[in-house]
């Protein structure tokens, strides 16, 4: 039985796979590839709107690392080290380019604050 070598996996294919479904907006996803075939080291970055960080993070960032255990197992099978980087991107519903403005609460409204009665107001029981 001969060996042939490893081929490469498509890393772009499967990020792409294992991370739209987590996406309210699809297409915001970039996924960019680097291979260094000397060092056999992949580099993978991504890209998503802001507002599908949660989603992909997930809580304590536990879908992300499954994310990264699956791509750095297929890196395995192929002999190679990867480097899965990801990078933020404005959210596509962002109405301007300026920075982001604070958001209002919708339906609080503010009331006046109690007045405090100075000690001598205070009537004392008993006597």
């Amino acid at each position: 039985m001969s060996s042939s070598p490893p081929t490469q996996p498509d890393y772009v294919a499967l990020v792409r796979f294992l991370v739209t479904p987590f996406l309210e907006y699809p297409e915001s996803l970039t996924v960019d590839f680097e291979s260094y075939a000397s060092q056999h080291r992949v580099l993978v970055r991504l890209a998503f709107a802001s507002s599908d960080k949660g989603r992909v993070f997930g809580r304590g960032g536990r879908t992300l690392h499954a994310i990264r255990a699956l791509v750095e197992a297929a890196a395995a099978l192929a002999g190679q080290t990867i480097y899965l980087e990801v990078f933020g991107e404005r959210d596509p519903l962002a109405e301007t380019s300026g920075p982001p403005r604070p958001i209002k609460a919708k339906g609080i409204v503010e009331r006046p604050k109690p007045r405090l009665k100075k000690p001598e107001d205070q009537v004392v029981e008993g006597e």
